[in-house]
């Protein structure tokens, strides 16, 4: 991909860009060129950048204003939060994408699938994937997109999902002005999977730092993410390897690609359904990549994976661990009061000297 050397308004591609360009290229596209150039194996892709989509709301705003309906929508009016998403995604879909705009970012799909591969279009917020929320699922992903054509389209998409009920709602009630958030979009070539899932370098059920705890199911990783299906799930010692959980589902079916694009769901039979996805050896690479990426980012992480046909391991996402940190940093304040009671007490009664 030497033809990746140039970087426009329009598109950054991966190897350009990292966690500190999100206010262009957003939360998942940050991450995937932070990870890219940390040297983990990430499917290539390019970031259509939030200059692109403020090109395209300047004209939608032009003739009728959107920012300012989103910030007097009341967050507990679901209702009037419905009709305003209706109606400006209806504007979103109906209006022109500048042909500059265009031109630049399905030149850069023919340059990323010479051969035609199909890719994914994810949407990335700049608010997306922040180390105190979350936007993950609030908008829209569209996988096995097969032409330039299309992709230009499901960008158009993403763009519109951020206008979805869920994403205005949850914007309102963390408070986030809409002046300050934008959408980029990630177009990433896709992977065939063999399996797929999701690894978390810190237990989400209770909050072990000494472990990874990896999910995976057949096929792509969008039948796990979206929880069409029980995946398979290990716990696996972060530093010692041992696996001391092995819960291996009954997988009814996996999602796969569809002749002329998108995916389509099969049912499994006999062993396929409960035969274990990965391998004990694949576990321990998970684990070695999920390590490789917690020390680059020095926190833990939430990380989506896909192991192709050929048995590589390959990072889709990984986004800063939520939940427990949060839970880390309200306890903080209370740790420190009880390490030091006296200057607690001290500093109430205004005795610091």
């Amino acid at each position: 991909m030497a033809s990746r050397k140039k970087k426009t308004g329009v598109v950054s591609w991966f190897a350009d860009v990292g966690i500190a360009d999100r206010p262009t290229v957003g939360g998942k596209g940050g991450s995937l060129g932070e990870l890219t150039q940390a040297g983990i194996a990430v499917p290539p892709g390019f970031v259509v950048t939030t200059s692109a989509f403020e090109q395209f709301l300047g004209a939608l705003e032009a003739r009728e204003s959107v920012r300012d309906k989103v910030e007097a929508l009341d967050p507990d009016d679901l209702d009037a939060a419905t009709r305003l998403s209706q109606h400006l995604r209806a504007r979103v879909m109906g209006e022109a994408m500048p042909p500059e705009v265009e031109t630049a970012i399905m030149q850069a799909m023919r340059e990323l699938c010479a051969d035609g591969q199909p890719v994914a279009v994810r949407s990335s917020a700049t608010t997306e994937d922040a180390e105190d929320a979350s936007f993950a699922g609030l908008q829209d992903t569209f996988l096995w997109v097969l032409t330039p054509q299309d992709m230009a389209l499901k960008v158009r998409e993403c763009w519109g999902s951020m206008y979805s009920v869920e994403s205005m709602i949850y914007r309102r009630k963390q408070h986030f002005p809409e002046l300050g958030v934008a959408m980029a979009v990630v177009v990433q070539r896709m992977v065939d999977a063999a399996c797929a899932g999701v690894m978390f370098t810190r237990s989400p059920t209770t909050g072990d730092k000494s472990v990874i705890v990896i999910e995976g199911a057949w096929g792509l990783g969008s039948a796990v993410v979206s929880g069409e299906v029980t995946p398979d799930r290990w716990v696996v010692g972060k530093i010692t390897g041992d696996i001391t959980v092995r819960d291996v589902s009954d997988k009814h079916a996996k999602q796969v690609p569809a002749v002329g694009g998108g995916i389509i769901e099969v049912e499994l039979e006999g062993d396929d359904r409960t035969t274990a996805c990965l391998t004990d050896d694949q576990l321990m690479g998970l684990r070695d990549v999920g390590r490789k990426v917690e020390r680059h980012y020095g926190k833990p992480q939430d990380i989506e994976w896909a192991l192709d046909k050929q048995g590589n391991i390959l990072l889709l996402q990984s986004r800063p661990e939520t939940v427990w940190s949060v839970k880390d940093a309200a306890a903080k304040p209370v740790a420190e009061k009880v390490a030091n009671p006296l200057a607690h007490v001290m500093n109430i009664f205004g005795g610091r000297k």
